[in-house]
């Protein structure tokens, strides 16, 4: 690889990081602009029976500014909090309907700055919402660019290195979306009000916008649609490409397979658990800033441990993303044997926090692992459908944490049971390590393309 090559991976991938960020931020927005401070319920004096309820006045007794103080999103009111959570998810999983394919058909370097543009003016159009209904769908409408651009971003940084690196930069990349959660904690402790909130996790996004213009198109997609001359001017990895392909059209074939269906299934578990433990931060003990920076930091650790277990051959993808979901659901079973506020080491928290590393774990593998299961002219698609069942999950996700109303273990019998399901599950799908990438469908589907991932696997 020559200088240009090499500066414009670190360029791309520099790029992917911050963007992480940025996305981290308007994952987590409505954890800290949506909390609920304290409050009481006042009754006025001198009002008849029949009229007490409607007389009621809300207090809020804590300082802080957020759309719940505002428009008053208590009682009867309180559901509209997890449903503009719900709301962005289900954006989410549009967008990965929407723009998978799309970035397919027509190149990955529009769609993501197109819909780079288009979040970020809707991002302004949240922190600046005169109603709650316009927050609401502005949260909607910020999470279709973002579960599209998200998604494109990631195949585009995998596109520009070689498959070697894939389980390296598609770690980094879920490494830096932890520092976002963390950082994003820190802001919300600095900027109070929560419109000053919104503005300021946003506005990075102008910045990433500006530098995301240098980049060129992913240089595995002009192969794959037979533009040979503009993939070599790119430049990247040419050595690993073999054979110039000529255009080949969309077809979701080979997406809806048994086997793709497991994927999901181990996808949606992994967003439930993941955005379900994240969202339900701040209702722990504690500060509820220092609990959403915990929720991100204590995933660090997670990604090295997948560098190391996903390139071994006797653990490989497969039993790394399985293990690490069983051992997030055994970390929320055990929360249920432990008296809230204990105190000490092994309490509820701690055992929360051990799940939430665990599933982010199995969360990064599962989309450096789909990756390599598609080939070139569908994995966005192919990405897009996994991704999609894994905002079904995150659509889910806000309201599990407010099952505690029923009974405090609830949340976590429900992460429990979603975790050890999708990991033995997951024990069911194929292994990728040291495998051939197939880049057209019908290299997918070869005899010969299956033979090589075996005998590749079992030398190993």
């Amino acid at each position: 690889m020559d200088l240009s090559s090499a500066f414009l991976c670190t360029s791309n991938r520099t790029v992917s990081v911050c963007f992480q960020v940025y996305m981290a931020c308007q994952s987590m927005l409505i954890v800290l602009v949506g909390s609920t401070p304290e409050y009481r319920i006042e009754q006025q004096d001198g009002v008849p029976p029949g009229q007490q309820e409607l007389l009621q006045r809300v207090v809020f007794t804590e300082d802080i500014d957020t759309i719940v103080t505002e428009w008053f999103l208590v009682k009867q009111q309180a559901y509209k909090v997890s449903l503009a959570g719900s709301l962005f998810f289900a954006g989410l999983l549009v967008g990965n309907i929407v723009f998978g394919p799309l970035s397919d058909r027509i190149g990955r370097r529009p769609v993501y700055l197109t819909g780079l543009f288009f979040e970020v003016v809707f991002g302004y159009v949240t922190a600046f919402a005169p109603s709650y209904e316009v927050f609401a769908v502005s949260r909607l409408l910020v999470g279709l660019m973002n579960g599209g651009i998200g998604l494109v971003c990631f195949v585009l940084t995998q596109e520009y290195v070689g498959k070697s690196y894939w389980a390296m930069t598609g770690t980094l990349t879920s490494m830096s979306f932890a520092v976002g959660i963390a950082l994003f904690g820190a802001l919300g402790y600095f900027i109070q009000p929560w419109r000053n909130l919104a503005t300021a996790a946003n506005s990075s996004g102008v910045l990433f916008f500006l530098l995301s213009v240098t980049l060129p198109e992913s240089p595995r997609w002009l192969y794959s649609q037979g533009q040979t001359r503009q993939a070599e001017e790119v430049n990247i990895l040419i050595q690993q490409c073999r054979v110039c392909f000529s255009c080949t059209c969309i077809s979701m074939r080979g997406l809806w397979q048994p086997k793709a269906c497991l994927r999901e299934i181990s996808v949606y578990a992994c967003s439930l658990v993941y955005y379900g433990l994240t969202l339900g931060a701040s209702d722990t003990s504690g500060s509820r800033y220092v609990n959403v920076a915990m929720y991100g930091l204590v995933e660090l650790p997670a990604y090295p441990l997948c560098i190391y277990f996903i390139n071994k051959h006797w653990a490989g993808r497969r039993k790394s993303m399985a293990s690490f979901l069983c051992l997030a659901g055994s970390a929320c079973l055990c929360t249920m044997f432990i008296p809230e506020n204990t105190g000490t080491l092994l309490s509820v928290t701690s055992l929360a926090l051990l799940g939430k590393l665990m599933v982010s774990a199995a969360f990064n593998i599962a989309y450096v692992y789909t990756s390599e299961l598609y080939p070139t002219v569908i994995r966005n698609a192919g990405l897009g459908v996994c991704s999609m069942s894994c905002r079904v999950g995150g659509i889910l996700a806000p309201f599990v944490p407010s099952m505690r109303a029923l009974h405090t273990s609830l949340p976590f019998t429900v992460f429990c049971l979603s975790g050890l399901s999708a990991g033995c599950l997951g024990l069911l799908l194929p292994e990728t390590l040291n495998g051939p990438t197939a880049e057209t469908l019908e290299e997918l589907s070869s005899p010969t393309h299956s033979r090589v991932l075996e005998s590749k696997v079992t030398q190993h």
